[in-house]
């Protein structure tokens, strides 16, 4: 593979302060989503929906790992892992995470995220969005165990749902 240029550093998120030292970190949240559905739009149209969600999903996986690595770091168990998780999504307005139920031997978890960044207040469409969210969740798991894990969501606010609700599964050897 050629050299690549747009490999992922947190350095692509630079001196905010330097670079908007009026305008600062912040923006509206219709700004957020004009990017990610016209990307995901152009995904679709070029690729086809399964290849775009593929891509979201493993955006997404990857944006986890390191959102981990740099607002989350080391803990010593799940719960204190977890609670962390949920103070840097509230944190940084990304929405608001719930365990519903976890059964530790099994290594299953069924969350919500409410005010969820990605479809809160979008119309119902009949289907699920947060292909992305996806990822992230599965990546958030990884960051913390090593282990991969099946995340998917059952309901999402664009399917008339008011919370995205993902289950968490372990992988099953295929």
């Amino acid at each position: 593979m050629a050299d690549r240029q747009y490999e992922f550093s947190w350095d692509f998120i630079g001196d905010v302060e330097e670079g908007r030292p009026n305008l600062g970190n912040t923006t509206r949240i219709e700004v957020y989503r004009l990017f990610q559905y016209t990307l995901r739009d152009v995904l679709e149209e070029k690729l086809g929906t399964e290849a775009a969600d593929r891509i979201l999903f493993d955006a997404g996986y990857k944006a986890g790992l390191h959102f981990c690595k740099q607002f989350i770091g080391e803990a010593p168990d799940l719960n204190t892992y977890i609670e962390k998780v949920k103070q840097a999504l509230l944190d940084l307005k990304i929405g608001i995470l719930r365990i519903e139920s976890a059964d530790m031997d099994k290594f299953t978890f069924v969350l919500t995220v409410a005010e969820d960044l990605d479809c809160s207040g979008l119309p119902d469409m009949g289907h699920a969005v947060c292909t992305y969210d996806e990822g992230f969740i599965t990546g958030v798991f990884y960051a913390y165990g090593g282990r991969m894990l099946n995340v998917k969501e059952s309901d999402c606010w664009c399917t008339g749902d008011r919370t995205c609700r993902f289950h968490v599964t372990p992988m099953t050897a295929a």
